[in-house]
């Protein structure tokens, strides 16, 4: 397997920004030919990387820095009172751990949240095909986590074990249920997930404080960024 000082990254050319509007962009990606294993993923992890689909990540732009990795150290998180609501809102979902795939019943759900959630964004329409290259990966140690009530499938999460804990990739869930927060619920199990495996973090990708859709991060505390290739405790 290719070890972390053989790697090749490629930039891409400046493209619009995805979070803030009137903002161009620019990704570092890892060399997609590189052969990938889980000691690797995961220290590009702790360097602030993401996967998309079998791609890893990185914002690389000139003169902007909102992109901020974030993980949540989860032996020491403290559940505000809210989040605890929701916790109890949800104590009658049955989880299920389940293998990575593609079918009929999440690729419904899959799509009626893309339709009902980010008509605005890059995901717009959704497809089978986009399905598959967004959320599978041959390579990567990936579980959905699925969350039912009385049979039914409510919400989805999108979850990577990496060495030093587990990576919320991405969730989907019905939007018309909004009084059970399934978002904020998907989280908490996960931070929980983490603790029974003896595992110390949750890594949520990133948080731009300028982009409202990302407010909701920053609610989980304590809560560490990765600034100046370090990771440090957000104030």
């Amino acid at each position: 397997m290719t070890n972390l000082a053989q790697l090749k990254f490629f930039a891409t050319p400046k493209h619009a920004c995805s979070y803030l509007e009137a903002r161009q962009a620019t990704t570092l990606f890892v060399d997609p030919a590189a052969q990938i294993d889980n000691p690797l993923y995961s220290a590009l992890s702790s360097l602030g990387f993401r996967r998309s689909g079998r791609h890893i990540y990185r914002p690389h732009c000139d003169r902007c820095s909102a992109c901020i990795p974030i993980r949540i150290p989860v032996a020491r998180f403290k559940a505000r009172r809210q989040q605890r609501r929701v916790w109890l809102r949800n104590a009658d979902l049955e989880v299920r751990l389940t293998e990575p795939e593609l079918t009929a019943e999440n690729y419904d759900l899959y799509a009626h949240y893309i339709t009902a959630r980010h008509q605005d964004g890059d995901m717009y329409p959704p497809s089978p095909e986009q399905f598959r290259s967004f959320l599978l990966c041959e390579w990567s140690d990936t579980r959905f986590v699925e969350f039912r009530s009385e049979g039914k499938l409510l919400a989805v999460a999108v979850m990577d074990r990496v060495q030093d804990g587990l990576s919320a990739i991405y969730t989907f869930f019905d939007p018309d249920l909004k009084q059970r927060s399934l978002g904020v619920q998907a989280v908490l199990w996960q931070i929980e997930h983490a603790l029974d495996l003896g595992l110390p973090h949750l890594y949520l990708g990133y948080w731009i404080k300028q982009c409202q859709k990302m407010n909701y991060k920053s609610s989980y505390r304590p809560l560490e960024m990765f600034l100046g290739e370090r990771w440090i405790e957000a104030p």
